[in-house]
């Protein structure tokens, strides 16, 4: 009952998590553990799945920082019992521009999380914030799966976001480390990184995205031309098909809706071909494969 108490308060969002709750009573309980800390006792978290903090955007943060003080909380978790050692559970930017500002107490508010919970709200903050690049977002959600043994519902349930989405977003791990590194300076999107990977030469039609700086629907052209091109050809060497197989193609796409080719091949085999546009078409072909329902 307790992790379930404790799912729902989750999934309610970041201001429910952090202290930004107006309701009276987070109001309550965030005077209860607001404190000046020095800044030395506060370790950042290893596990944050924000990796790069914009230099520009720190030099504006430290700037503001050293001129008013720093006006939101840190949100920390106590590491060692009486060993005055907290770590950063949301707002290291914020300690990072302190640190650079001189600051040596800031304002923090402390609450006990465990592992999982303080990765989850560190997610949530950032991707709330669009502070975090495809793959450190994936990278993020993964370390959930792999350590906290989340399904990508849960996830779903807990981020606020589709389960086609955090779908979506893992599958980009599976990239060449080449196109991670041009999602990760913003070279590429994950847009157009989805349109390449299910392609046989994902590299070079980045290459080309990147050089000619091509849109999203650009991308998605080159990657599905070899198949459609391979396709056409292959149904220009076909026979007309019969009624029956005809009729059987009707059912079987009206069923997924989305177009279905059966191609037979001689001696009772042959091929049975599904078209998707998108990776969640593709992501509700494998649920029903799975016999799971769709949601």
């Amino acid at each position: 009952m307790a992790q379930e108490n404790t799912k729902r308060r989750l999934g309610r969002g970041l201001a429910a998590l952090i202290g930004d709750d107006t309701t009276e009573e987070g109001v309550v309980a965030d005077a209860r553990t607001l404190r000046h800390m020095p800044i030395e006792f506060i370790v950042r978290n290893p596990r944050n799945p924000r990796r790069k903090f914009g230099e520009a955007d720190l030099v504006d943060l430290t700037n503001s920082v050293r001129e008013k003080g720093l006006l939101q909380p840190i949100v920390v978790r106590p590491l060692d019992e009486g060993a005055n050692r907290y770590e950063i559970v949301a707002g290291e930017r914020r300690w990072r521009a302190a640190q650079k500002a001189g600051v040596h107490e800031v304002p923090v508010i402390i609450r006990s999380f465990s592992d999982g919970e303080a990765l989850e709200i560190a997610l949530i903050e950032n991707i709330q914030r669009a502070d975090l690049d495809p793959i450190e977002e994936g990278e993020g959600y993964q370390q959930l799966i792999d350590h906290f043994n989340y399904t990508q519902q849960q996830l779903a349930d807990s981020i606020g976001k589709s389960r086609s989405h955090i779908a979506n977003t893992l599958r980009l791990l599976n990239l060449p480390d080449k196109i991670k590194q041009y999602l990760s300076a913003g070279e590429l999107t994950a847009g157009h990184a989805r349109a390449l990977i299910a392609t046989e030469t994902p590299e070079l039609i980045a290459d080309k995205i990147v050089k000619l700086g091509l849109s999203v629907r650009d991308a998605e052209d080159m990657a599905r031309k070899p198949a459609n091109d391979s396709v056409a050809k292959s149904s220009r060497r076909l026979p007309d098909k019969d009624a029956d197989t005809a009729a059987l193609e009707k059912t079987l796409a009206d069923t997924l809706g989305l177009k279905v080719s059966i191609l037979h091949k001689g001696r009772g085999g042959g091929e049975l071909r599904v078209a998707y546009k998108t990776l969640e078409q593709l992501d509700d072909i494998c649920k029903r494969l799975n016999g799971r329902p769709i949601k």
